[in-house]
């Protein structure tokens, strides 16, 4: 047997020239980080290092023992897609009809409290990436930012508004209002709140809004002097929906999550906003049921994330049911636990018109702003391009029917 050599020649500088990445120095220290982030995982880490331990918890934490958020990724995880191969797949169609119009993705951005804790700019940069990209941008209730200050510093792109309904119409009527003069284009109201979650991290770290000021937190702005330094040097931190109401934080929450809430609410809000409604944290089929007579236009399948009840069904597992039974006559979208463009896949393969995130956007936020939030779109449309590729889905639509399973589910 002959023994292979390599052919030798004299060390060329143009080719080693070639090789060399130049690259100008950066203020930022995450800079080489950021740039380096391939997944939403990657960003999460990002995200803990540049905010303070209170803040990140909130975002990363979920309902008492946290079992509910777990079993959420879980699932995600024992999916698996539907695929064929020699379809043909060189020009690929992301694009989806959401109530009647077009988005280049069916990845949306779902309502989240609080956002300008995250980073000081808050709603307004998830808002214009929404915007920037073709998607939706759903504005909380418990926002940091009100209707009309969104629509001034985003005049343009779809928002929706989501709304915790109360028994004090009058209250309501005023937050609807809110929403309806600033042009939003639906309601998601939110059912999966008669009372606020336990969420032990939280209670463990004294989280408030705004957060105050103790011994701890010195040593906290001593760590994270930039994140105190927007906060203290930006407008206050306040419940924008609510600003002149003048009412204790906790008695505000004890006003938004009312335990009495009931059908009779879902006809009331149809009775008062003409536009599109979408009710958010259906998890069972009976509920998707009663409410899709109800004049509604679609329905979010939603566990809150893991953030309320900690022994709730998974929504991922019981998507295909309350598709098959609700999915002709409304529309059927997934939230919970969405980290990634495969995972957005997995719920479009069984069912979902669309996905929404939350934690998602908020570790990008909190990692670098509105570009960190734009890198979550850009990983998860790569993400979501490449499995509809694999799979050999050549449209959304394709996606959806090409079906799922998930192992270890029976239904």
């Amino acid at each position: 047997m002959r023994k292979m050599k390599s052919q030798r020649r004299l060390p060329s500088l143009p080719y080693f020239y070639s090789l060399i990445e130049w690259r100008l120095p950066s203020l930022n220290p995450y800079a080489g980080k950021l740039r380096r982030a391939v997944s939403v995982f990657d960003l999460a880490e990002i995200a803990k290092k540049r905010t303070p331990k209170v803040v990140f918890d909130y975002v990363d934490g979920s309902a008492t023992y946290e079992l509910a958020y777990k079993k959420t990724r879980d699932a995600f995880d024992r999916v698996e897609i539907d695929t064929r191969v020699l379809q043909n797949v060189k020009n690929l169609d992301t694009s989806e009809t959401i109530l009647g119009k077009k988005v280049d993705l069916p990845i949306l951005f779902a309502p989240t409290g609080y956002t300008r804790l995250m980073h000081h700019v808050g709603e307004p940069a998830v808002a214009e990436v929404a915007r920037d990209k073709n998607l939706i941008y759903a504005l909380s209730n418990m926002g940091t930012t009100s209707p009309e200050e969104l629509k001034a510093a985003v005049p343009e792109g779809r928002k929706w508004f989501q709304l915790y309904v109360m028994q004090n119409r009058e209250a309501s009527m005023k937050i609807i209002n809110q929403a309806k003069s600033a042009g939003f284009e639906a309601l998601i109201m939110t059912v999966d709140t008669p009372v606020a979650g336990l969420r032990y991290r939280d209670m463990k770290n004294g989280l408030t809004i705004p957060p105050k000021i103790r011994l701890n937190t010195v040593l906290a702005i001593a760590r994270k002097p930039i994140w105190w330094l927007n906060l203290f040097s930006t407008k206050k931190l306040e419940f924008a929906s609510y600003r002149n109401w003048n009412r204790p934080m906790q008695e505000l929450a004890g006003l938004i999550f009312d335990p009495s809430i009931n059908l009779e609410d879902i006809k009331w809000l149809r009775s008062v906003w003409k536009g599109p409604i979408i009710i958010k944290g259906i998890q069972n089929v009976e509920d998707a049921k009663a409410v899709s007579k109800l004049g509604i236009q679609g329905i979010i399948v939603s566990n809150h994330g893991g953030r309320q009840l900690d022994r709730g069904p998974i929504p991922l597992e019981v998507l295909p049911e309350i598709v098959s039974a609700v999915g002709k006559k409304i529309e059927v979208y997934l939230d919970g636990g969405i980290m990634s463009g495969i995972d957005a896949a997995a719920g479009i393969a069984l069912g979902a018109k669309a996905v929404f995130i939350g934690r998602a956007y908020l570790y990008g936020i909190m990692a670098n702003g509105q570009k960190g939030v734009d890198k979550v779109i850009e990983i998860m449309r790569t993400e979501f391009t490449n499995t509809m590729a694999l799979t050999g889905a050549k449209t959304v639509s394709d996606l959806r029917k090409k079906g799922a399973s998930i192992r270890g589910v029976t239904r």
